[in-house]
């Protein structure tokens, strides 16, 4: 009888014991949520994306040289591949004859105005002579010298002659002052069209070696040496693996309190839980991929079966710890949210201007510029 009391009893402490740690879980877990756990969004539905630089030739021509392979770090500039270029150099040694003989002919035009101003110098002071030599023969004078009728219709003659010179001359003037009205030699239409071949040629030379348009880390080549490639062909591509993000898929039903500026935590399932990244949310995307896919799904249907949808938020990742813990485009990511921050709008407002952007070409242009203002210099004379 004593046993089964002692039983009663241990077995009721049991109990008691069970239910208190249930109610102190329970309520532990309510106030973790009250207090974290309600401001928590999480998903498992998130990758590294990040830029993808094609690089493709601007000239077509055949490859003579592959200078990156796959998984090869270049840097911004850097020669990537050879294009055969003893066409565009042709053409580059034609085009900078032309221009230096469009400077000389320029230069003529300008010597052409000199020449024909002084020749108007002279014909207006034969005709000051030959309207001196008329007045003096056809004067009160010339009757008590008795000049001949003849020598007076010569005279007149003359005069005329020397005025129909005249007009002639400034005429001429006119014509050779308009070739270059308003202009130097450097900028006479003439020699601006001549400059804008050669840097035309100059660049098409330049293009023949293909560079890299920023740093990063060479994917996706499938160019090879004695293929003709065309304008716009995809040769490889350059992943700067310093411009990356994750693209968290949340449901719809977790967006409600997502803003941007939000804090978020990450892990790949590459190093595991021994590296967490920690990013912000930037952006959310304006449609869902079902909305952008090539075939949209048509929902006006008889047999229509609701899916939640999930919508692409941006959240844009620490430099420092990219650069301690590299990440490649595509690892899977799990990524927490914060949404204690309700400040933060829903939709960004940036414009994006600029955030992506290459200058390779300046140097090409700046060295045509030189090579412009070389020959120029070299044939304009005094």
């Amino acid at each position: 009888m004593a046993n089964e009391n002692n039983n009663g009893t241990h077995r009721k402490r049991a109990l008691i014991l069970l239910a208190t740690v249930i109610i102190v879980a329970a309520l532990g877990y309510l106030l973790w949520w009250f207090f974290l756990g309600r401001y928590h969004e999480t998903t498992d539905d998130a990758y590294v994306s990040g830029n993808l630089i094609r690089v493709t030739p601007r000239v077509p021509g055949a490859v003579v040289a592959v200078l990156a392979d796959d998984s090869d770090y270049v840097k911004r500039g850097q020669v990537l591949v050879k294009l055969d270029d003893t066409d565009a150099r042709v053409a580059l040694g034609r085009a900078e004859a032309d221009l230096a003989d469009a400077v000389r002919r320029v230069r003529q035009y300008f010597d052409l105005v000199d020449e024909r101003t002084a020749n108007l110098n002279l014909k207006q002071e034969a005709l000051r002579q030959a309207q001196a030599d008329l007045e003096r023969r056809s004067g009160p004078a010339a009757e008590q010298e008795a000049v001949s009728q003849e020598e007076v219709d010569h005279a007149r003659i003359a005069a005329s002659r020397a005025g129909n010179d005249l007009k002639l001359a400034q005429a001429q003037l006119a014509s050779a002052r308009s070739a270059v009205a308003g202009t130097t030699v450097a900028d006479n239409p003439a020699v601006m069209q001549a400059a804008a071949r050669l840097r035309d040629a100059y660049l098409a030379a330049s293009r023949c070696e293909i560079r890299a348009a920023d740093s990063g880390y060479i994917a996706k080549r499938s160019v090879q040496v004695g293929q003709q490639v065309a304008v716009g062909a995809a040769l490889m591509a350059v992943v700067p693996l310093d411009q990356l993000w994750v693209d968290a898929n949340f449901k719809e039903d977790q967006l409600k309190r997502l803003r941007i500026g939000q804090a978020v935590e990450l892990v790949s399932d590459y190093y595991g839980g021994d590296a967490v990244f920690h990013g912000k949310v930037v952006g959310i995307e304006p449609g869902t991929g079902a909305a952008f896919s090539l075939l949209p799904p048509q929902n006006a249907s008889g047999n229509w079966i609701k899916i939640v949808q999930r919508l692409p938020v941006r959240v844009a990742l620490d430099p420092k710890e990219i650069a301690a813990h590299p990440l490649m485009v595509g690892l899977s990511m799990k990524a927490d949210a914060d949404t204690h921050d309700q400040n933060g709008s829903v939709l960004g407002t940036g414009t994006g201007a600029g955030r992506y952007e290459t200058s390779i070409d300046n140097a090409a242009e700046k060295d045509a510029d030189a090579l412009v203002a070389k020959i120029v210099a070299a044939n304009r004379g005094r």
